[in-house]
């Protein structure tokens, strides 16, 4: 699925529209295509990191994978504009940290060593936030859309492990 503003939805990506559009997915999986809620595992990737773990807080899935996910947008945004008062001028919050510290199902947080998108040290503190068992996978010498964190093996299998894991 892709959120609004995203693969060509129309509409503007918001906090409150992103979490909308994940909500609206889930429920299509398990009313609809009949799929058991206790069984779906998550994945978010960067800001869709951010929804999935929003989401999780509200229905718990049995694994939650989250690819690249900063503490905050706010926290992300100070590390890119560090000149401007970022907290003040963000409309979306976006705390990944907060939400997983009420999570309590397996996380798997993948990263890349390299990130110039989200420092590695953010991800890392969402794995350290993680409230359920965690794993970090660590991709030595990725960064942020290179193809090792979309079907890498690492990643690939970090995702079947969750998946395991449930």
């Amino acid at each position: 699925m892709d959120y609004r503003g995203y693969g060509g939805n129309d509409g503007a990506p918001s906090e409150d529209g992103l979490h909308r559009d994940v909500r609206s997915a889930r429920s299509f999986l398990v009313d609809e295509a009949g799929i058991d809620a206790e069984q779906l595992v998550y994945l978010g990737e960067s800001l869709g990191a951010a929804v999935a773990a929003e989401l999780a807080v509200e229905h718990p899935p049995a694994a939650l994978v989250l690819r690249s996910p900063f503490t905050s947008l706010t926290d992300v945004g100070r590390v890119h504009y560090p000149f401007l008062p970022v907290g003040a001028l963000l409309r979306d919050r976006f705390d990944v940290e907060a939400a997983v510290r009420q999570v309590d199902v397996p996380v798997v947080v993948v990263l890349g060593t390299r990130d110039a998108v989200v420092p590695p040290e953010q991800s890392r503190a969402v794995a350290r936030a993680a409230g359920g068992p965690t794993r970090v996978v660590e991709v030595d010498g990725a960064d942020h859309n290179d193809r090792a964190l979309l079907d890498g093996p690492a990643f690939v299998e970090a995702v079947l492990g969750a998946a395991d894991r449930r």
